[in-house]
């Protein structure tokens, strides 16, 4: 895909206004609805957090924005259709005569949290917002900005949904290979037996050095989540079999179980995580049976009664998977390999964009950047 537009730098907020938030949207409290009160239906029902339900009435007609009021603050989503903005959120009443889809990314850089006037609950109040000062570029300029943002958005999500269609092939494939039609000869084992299971390091004993020789910590959280700012560090200087790299798979085998092919920066493995390899299995036939079994490791972690539920060495041993014959697993390979391995190149790609769309967001709302159309 061919992003057909230029950015040129230092260019300074010429012909931009300086005004009111107030004066560029009016902001509505949401509807308050019950999940009694709510009928299944196509009409998403968005929350503080994010659209958590549907319903087969809307009360706002989109394209609309809608802001986190209470609990999460802060948060923007757009709604390209019709929606219901629940009594946790602001919504956008009108626009005055701006362009929607720039609006959404223009208030993604509001620090909407330093305007919480709760005292117990964090919650924003409208009238407060409205007195904010921006910088406001004229209509034009609006629409050339949010078409070179959309263009990354709209390529990063055909990314991800291609994703979930190979995700979805293999799954199938597998279940029907292994699961539906499986030959009496293959022979089963136990899981444990078909891939390396390497559990991370207590990463606190590994502290960086300087600022040069040192990796973010994978942890669970940064294995939901990915690397931020508040992720720790530690040394790069530990054993290779340690440092996590795109495409690795992992196992959180603690806490929040997940099995995921890790899709963000070099890292350093951290305890409660496995770092899966194999030597002598393809990487898509281990990474199915993790997946395969998740669900009976999610219900054992569940029934121990500690603090922190988890698995055990053991548990892997009595998982069992059915391996075919050699030559079978190569034919299978063939289909399998290039599914897997096309997911790991979007994601690659995904974060690429990402990473260029949030480089250029702040850039492009403050001026320092502008989009030659």
């Amino acid at each position: 895909m061919k992003l057909n537009w230029e950015v040129a730098m230092n260019e300074g907020r010429s012909g931009w206004r300086k005004c009111l938030l107030g004066e560029i949207i009016t902001l509505q409290r949401g509807f308050d609805i019950t999940q009694k009160d709510q009928k299944v239906g196509k009409y998403p029902v968005v929350s503080s957090s994010g659209i958590k339900s549907w319903h087969n009435e809307w009360k706002v007609k989109g394209p609309g924005i809608v802001i986190g009021r209470k609990g999460t603050l802060g948060t923007v989503f757009y709604l390209p259709d019709q929606f219901w903005p629940h009594d946790t959120t602001l919504w956008i009443k009108h626009f005055h005569g701006n362009f929607p889809r720039f609006i959404y990314y223009f208030l993604t850089g509001f620090e909407f949290a330093r305007y919480d006037v709760g005292s117990s609950n964090p919650t924003l109040n409208r009238n407060h917002v409205h007195l904010v000062p921006a910088y406001l570029p004229p209509l034009s300029e609006q629409k050339a900005i949010a078409a070179v943002l959309s263009s990354l958005d709209d390529k990063i999500d055909l990314l991800h949904r291609q994703n979930k269609t190979l995700e979805s092939m293999a799954e199938t494939l597998f279940r029907q290979w292994f699961i539906e039609e499986a030959q009496e000869e293959w022979k089963e084992r136990p899981l444990s037996s078909i891939a390396d299971f390497l559990n991370g390091l207590a990463c606190q004993k590994y502290p960086p050095q300087n600022e040069i020789e040192k990796l973010p910590v994978l942890k669970i959280k940064e294995l939901s989540s990915g690397i931020t700012e508040l992720s720790d560090w530690a040394m790069s200087k530990v054993k290779p079999e340690y440092i996590v790299e795109f495409g690795d798979v992992i196992f959180a085998w603690s806490a929040s179980l997940m099995v995921k092919v890790w899709d963000g920066e070099r890292c350093v493995l951290n305890q409660h995580l496995f770092k899966v390899t194999s030597a002598d299995f393809p990487k898509w036939f281990y990474l199915l049976w993790c997946k395969y079994h998740l669900a009976e490791f999610i219900s054992i972690s569940s029934a121990h009664a500690t603090t922190m539920g988890h698995i055990k060495r053991g548990d892997l041993d009595a998982a069992m998977v059915i391996v075919p014959s050699e030559p079978e697993l190569r034919e299978m390979s063939m289909i399998m390999t290039p599914l897997l391995e096309k997911q790991i190149a979007n994601a690659k790609q995904i974060k690429l964009l990402q990473n260029l769309r949030d480089v250029l967001l702040p850039k492009l709302m403050s001026g320092e950047a502008r989009v030659i159309y």
